[in-house]
């Protein structure tokens, strides 16, 4: 009994370590190439529209506005944020599932690799593979993926396909307050539209331009400058 258990326990680390493998070889290979489709985009019940775009040539103010919109705390995590991941637990009544505390790494995990919802399950891996992003790829890789599928409309990822949808330019040309006004689309994108905000969201988005400001223009560059 004692050595069918010891064979069981020996197959399931086999198969562990060679899927971890397989998963370590596929993020690396993601660092490099752009992203046409992640599973969130198969997952669409929408015609899915997204154009990659370098965040080199995107401008600053616009990973500005994700960042002060999202996640202030981007640039010294390591994927997670503990203190915001407590809260959100301390919140939580019993048996609901946990709601917030996702950071831009985590949702760019989330977005790449799992599905929608809010089990402790699909945390406990977006947790895992935010660790992961952030070791393999790096803050501007993960926040260069981000933009390009963080999903800003019924169908529309990208930040490239939406500044063409909402604005008709490219997103390199995108303005500070346009830049602003798309960053408050993330929370809810099928029911948000840059060009008709309501009252809340136009004060969201003063809050962002604010928020951008306090931070200033040098928050991000030691991680644009990579």
């Amino acid at each position: 009994m004692a050595k069918n258990k010891r064979g069981i326990f020996a197959w399931i680390w086999f198969v562990m370590w060679r899927f971890l493998l397989l998963l370590i070889l596929f993020l690396l290979l993601l660092r490099f190439v752009p992203l046409s489709t992640t599973a969130f985009m198969l997952q669409s019940p929408y015609p899915v529209t997204q154009h990659w775009i370098s965040i080199d040539k995107l401008p600053t103010h616009m990973s500005m506005a994700v960042v002060a919109s999202e996640d202030q705390l981007f640039p010294e995590h390591f994927g997670v944020d503990l203190s915001a991941i407590s809260k959100a637990l301390n919140q939580s009544d019993d048996g609901d599932p946990i709601r917030g505390a996702s950071t831009i790494t985590q949702q760019t995990a989330k977005n790449l690799l799992l599905w929608p919802g809010r089990s402790f399950v699909r945390k406990g891996l977006e947790a895992g593979l935010a660790v992961s992003l952030e070791i393999i790829w790096g803050k501007k890789r993960i926040l260069e993926v981000y933009l390009n599928v963080a999903e800003f409309g019924k169908g529309i990822y990208g930040i490239e396909a939406a500044s063409q949808h909402y604005f008709h330019k490219s997103a390199s040309n995108l303005t500070t307050s346009e830049a602003a006004k798309l960053a408050v689309l993330l929370p809810s994108p099928r029911k948000r539209d840059p060009r008709h905000l309501t009252p809340y969201l136009r004060q969201r988005v003063v809050w962002v331009e604010r928020q951008m400001q306090q931070l200033g223009t040098g928050y991000l560059k030691p991680i644009l400058d990579n």
